[in-house]
């Protein structure tokens, strides 16, 4: 059995929908950013930064989404991985770890919206310039970038893009990118599953003019 510490909307859906892709079994154990239960020494064990994911699979703890995504392709789903030494492996690795340079992107713009609530806390100028940067890069993304085959890839980038649409509006290859994305019945099955939103409480959030 898999245990998989998770908040709603985190980077940890990335695994709730591997799961689901997978069809493995596990328990889901809801946490919030909101009170103090992720700084505490249990769960500190688990992530020393307190954040989530985290999993205990096979004996052991992780805490790294993109390491889980690629450990449960290469224990449970051979076909969600472009195999070593393979012709498709460069362009499997180079779209999984793509969706960490998204991701950067959308952390800062995350914090400036939604994390920093006061106003003089924010900058203007930062979420302008995260906006244009996310959009540049979403560019690189459409059907069929990560993989000729549905893979691992494809979660860490689709969930890139299926937070992306809150800040930007997407190109439209990482739109048709994400409607496929979203038609997928395990898809559907982790949202179902992810828990009310508490982090991104409206559907956009635009940059400030100027």
């Amino acid at each position: 059995m898999i245990r998989l510490w998770h908040v709603a909307q985190s980077r940890s859906f990335r695994v709730l929908w591997a799961l689901e892709e997978i069809g493995a079994g596990y328990e889901l154990i809801p946490c919030s950013f909101f009170d103090k239960s992720l700084r505490g020494p249990d769960h500190l064990a688990r992530s020393p930064a307190g954040r989530v994911p985290a999993v205990e699979i096979d004996g052991q703890n992780m805490c790294e989404s993109g390491a889980i995504l690629l450990y449960l392709a290469e224990t449970r789903a051979p076909h969600l991985r472009a195999p070593e030494g393979s012709a498709a492996r460069a362009r499997f690795l180079q779209a999984l770890h793509f969706a960490e340079t998204l991701g950067a992107h959308l952390a800062n713009l995350t914090q400036h919206h939604i994390v920093l609530r006061e106003e003089w806390m924010r900058s203007a100028t930062v979420m302008r310039l995260e906006a244009k940067r996310l959009q540049n890069a979403l560019g690189a993304v459409g059907p069929g970038w990560a993989s000729d085959a549905f893979s691992v890839a494809d979660i860490a980038q689709g969930y890139a893009v299926w937070l992306a649409q809150r800040f930007v509006e997407l190109p439209q290859p990482a739109a048709e990118y994400l409607r496929a994305i979203k038609a997928r019945a395990a898809f559907q099955a982790a949202l179902a599953k992810d828990g009310p939103a508490r982090i991104y409480t409206r559907s956009f959030y635009p940059p400030p003019e100027g």
